[in-house]
């Protein structure tokens, strides 16, 4: 993207074009409607002009994290939120070619399975399994380094899987959400 004395309005508005959809469905899967993700993906632009100079060149992780700690705030600032969500997006985990009740029933297993983990716990599921994110992308979203990132991914995977075997009597398949990006 350049560097940071090149961060004009031509910078912002390629960063925007090609971010600006990814931000919004990562708001969307948080929030209950598409009008509290389009409202965040602004606050978060508004932010990255602001701080225009800090943005890595590979800018979706950050700006990621920096709508996370803005949903942060405004689950700190309103604990019962009725607008958000655990999960809005379940129709992305359905398996091609999996469709009606087999599909639902496994989306309703996954969701009541990943509820049951804690926040953390799906935040990083999320970044690598719905945004796509590499570990060290996701570290970067959640502030902390790669081998943590990693460590905790782990964990999570593990903890998902135990909650998914519960559910079914039987042990489970490695969830579509929890699989990570490659890095070419």
């Amino acid at each position: 993207m350049g560097p940071p004395e090149k961060r004009d309005e031509d910078w912002f508005t390629g960063v925007y074009a090609a971010s600006y959809e990814h931000v919004v469905r990562y708001g969307h899967r948080r929030l209950a409607d598409d009008g509290a993700a389009a409202e965040l993906a602004q606050e978060v632009f508004v932010i990255a002009w602001r701080r225009r100079r800090e943005v890595p060149d590979r800018s979706l992780p950050w700006l990621y994290g920096v709508a996370r700690r803005l949903l942060a705030n405004r689950w700190r600032a309103r604990k019962a939120a009725p607008d958000v969500l655990p999960m809005t997006d379940a129709g992305l985990l359905q398996e091609p070619g999996v469709c009606g009740a087999d599909a639902t029933v496994g989306v309703a297993d996954l969701q009541a399975a990943l509820a049951t983990l804690t926040d953390l716990d799906q935040e990083i599921l999320r970044l690598v399994g719905w945004e796509e994110l590499t570990v060290a992308e996701a570290a970067q979203v959640l502030g902390c380094t790669r081998t943590t990132a990693a460590v905790r991914l782990h964990r999570a995977r593990r903890r998902l899987n135990d909650a998914m075997s519960h559910r079914s009597g039987t042990p489970a398949q490695q969830p579509v959400l929890a699989r990570p990006r490659k890095v070419m």
